[in-house]
């Protein structure tokens, strides 16, 4: 079966064009070469009448922000772009170098491809014929592969940007040629690089390169999809970042490329490979300084995380390590530049803390009594709340089912966290005086709920518990009216908006008139519940005006609201005590 990936693309024959087109569109320090795919600082005139060194690199499209995006003051001087995973066309490089190149010379910066190496390494020589002066160094500092493998050698990966960026800043320094690329080979080999993959990429118009299970991962792969040296059922983030950097700094023979030493000074990159949420980005970056400082025992002065070198759309991350024993690399590395896919960072992150402050008090937030509850009406309360919790355990796949059709799938689950917590430290609540009790269940919401429905049931219980004394019915009632008049000013929704209120209005109304009737407590209940069903179905034919849910067109919810179901259930729940 072929399946094609959706991209908002123009057409997949003038993505690239168009592409760099946007870039340079969307940044005015950046021109592009006429009839050309390269892209050129606006000054590129200045950089070669100052006896400066110009700077160029390039390869495939599809790695985007590489290699247009390092374009600027600080960095490259131009990038040569190719079709997508495509080496560029050598009369297209030396364009580039003879556009660039002043009486400074021109070092080019290439990864180790075979496409790229050939293309680039024609163009630099026939450049050297012409008479201009050009060096090239060649980046591979991919750490996937034995040395003693028969390949064409270790990839370049997303370390190439790091040399790119301390050779800019050398060149900007007036550095000479000979200067800046012997340092830059000298940091290509201070750098490793290894990645893994959770999803495949494909190119515009056509099927994905590879094909990963649901609960597959592939280590050490390469940025074009080339395939990897390990699949492994799915990790956690801490044992896959754990697997990269063992790897990486292996010392078993034939993998030695990166040998680390404990107390030594390294920088960390974690490039996302393209389809890789921040979320996951920001616990991997955590993961990864953790390891590196609290086990591998170095030192991490910069870290930067984003997408750097991508490949398309693929869910992955690649890691690279940087030594910086040398103070000179790291001042270059905290040099200013103007290429905007640089990620400009600042100070170090080796510490003990990983930048935590002390948070001030607000209060006692922690239920650390253990109480005993003695009265009947404190059992009964307590009574009531687990059987409260254990309905919403077991209606949690089914709030979260209703969700999917107008939030995020949530509902339930979140709900559970509140339930489960409040079954945890039931024995810390103080049942036997209904407005502790109610203080103290919101403070359990509050911490184990979160968002939205766990600020809205902490403000409803902290709201009631001001009006309960006895427990009477009557200051249930109140209490209750006081909740729900909280809920509906602090959340902005009114009856009728399809949320939580549209069954508990009602259900609230029915205990009022089961008030002034003077009902029996069983005979109430039975009216109150009926009364909440009955506003949760409504729900089904009202426009969303309150909530997620208000985003989402009306012809795809056709279930009752789950906040509103979930009220049925907590009232169903009550109503089996009495």
């Amino acid at each position: 079966v072929h399946v094609m990936s959706k991209k908002l693309v123009n057409s997949p024959e003038n993505c690239v064009d168009e592409c760099l087109s946007g870039l340079v569109a969307a940044n005015p320090h950046l021109r592009l070469l006429e009839g050309h795919r390269v892209v050129v600082r606006a000054d590129y005139e200045e950089v070669k009448s100052s006896g400066r060194v110009a700077l160029l690199c390039g390869g495939g499209s599809g790695h985007e922000p590489a290699h247009g995006g390092y374009v600027g003051r600080g960095m490259l001087t131009g990038a040569v772009a190719g079709s997508v995973f495509a080496s560029p066309p050598t009369v297209t490089v030396l364009t580039a170098i003879r556009t660039v190149t002043g009486a400074g010379g021109c070092l080019v910066i290439v990864k180790n491809y075979t496409g790229d190496r050939i293309n680039f390494g024609l163009a630099v020589e026939q450049a050297k014929a012409q008479g201009l002066k050009v060096e090239m160094v060649v980046i591979g500092e991919d750490c996937a592969l034995p040395s003693s493998s028969k390949t064409a050698g270790r990839r370049g990966l997303c370390g190439a940007l790091l040399v790119q960026k301390v050779a800019g800043g050398l060149a900007e320094e007036g550095k000479t040629l000979k200067e800046v690329s012997d340092t830059a080979r000298e940091v290509a080999s201070s750098i490793g690089t290894l990645g893994v993959s959770l999803s495949s990429c494909s190119i515009p118009g056509r099927d994905y390169s590879f094909k990963l299970e649901v609960d597959e991962m592939e280590f050490g792969l390469g940025i074009h999809g080339e395939a990897g040296i390990k699949r492994s059922k799915l990790l956690s983030a801490r044992e896959a970042i754990k697997w990269l950097i063992d790897h990486i700094t292996s010392e078993e023979e034939g993998y030695s490329y990166f040998k680390l030493c404990k107390g030594e000074k390294v920088g960390l990159v974690l490039n996302n490979l393209g389809g890789t949420s921040n979320l996951e980005m920001g616990i991997l970056a955590h993961e990864a300084i953790r390891y590196l400082v609290d086990y591998v025992k170095v030192e991490v002065l910069r870290v930067y995380s984003g997408a750097l070198m991508t490949s398309l759309e693929m869910m992955g991350v690649s890691i690279t390590l940087i030594k910086l024993d040398n103070q000179k690399w790291v001042e270059l590395l905290d040099g200013p530049t103007t290429a905007v896919g640089w990620p400009n960072v600042q100070g170090g992150v080796t510490r003990s803390d990983y930048g935590c402050v002390p948070s001030p008090a607000i209060g006692d937030q922690r239920l650390e009594r253990i109480l005993q509850t003695e009265t009947e009406s404190g059992e009964l309360l307590k009574t009531c709340v687990v059987r409260i919790c254990e309905a919403i355990q077991q209606n949690k796949d089914r709030l979260n089912n209703l969700d999917k059709a107008s939030g995020d799938g949530d509902c339930g689950t979140t709900l559970d966290s509140g339930a489960t917590a409040l079954l945890k430290y039931q024995d810390r609540v103080g049942w036997d005086h209904p407005k502790q009790a109610l203080l103290d269940i919101a403070r359990v919401v509050e911490d184990s709920m979160g968002g939205t429905s766990g600020a809205l049931y902490c403000l409803f219980l902290t709201s009631a518990s001001q009006l309960v004394g006895s427990g009477s019915m009557r200051e249930w009632l109140a209490a209750g009216q006081t909740g729900l008049e909280a809920i509906m000013k602090c959340g902005g929704a009114d009856i009728g908006d399809r949320t939580m209120i549209d069954a508990l209005y009602p259900a609230l109304e029915s205990l009022k008139e089961s008030v002034s009737e003077n009902a029996a407590a069983s005979v109430a209940m039975k009216k109150i519940i009926m009364a909440a069903r009955e506003g949760a179905q409504s729900t089904v034919e009202m426009e969303a005006k309150s909530g997620r849910a208000s985003y989402v067109s009306k012809q795809h919810l056709t279930q009752p609201d789950p906040g509103a179901v979930a009220i049925e259930i907590i009232f169903s729940a009550l109503g089996k005590q009495f």
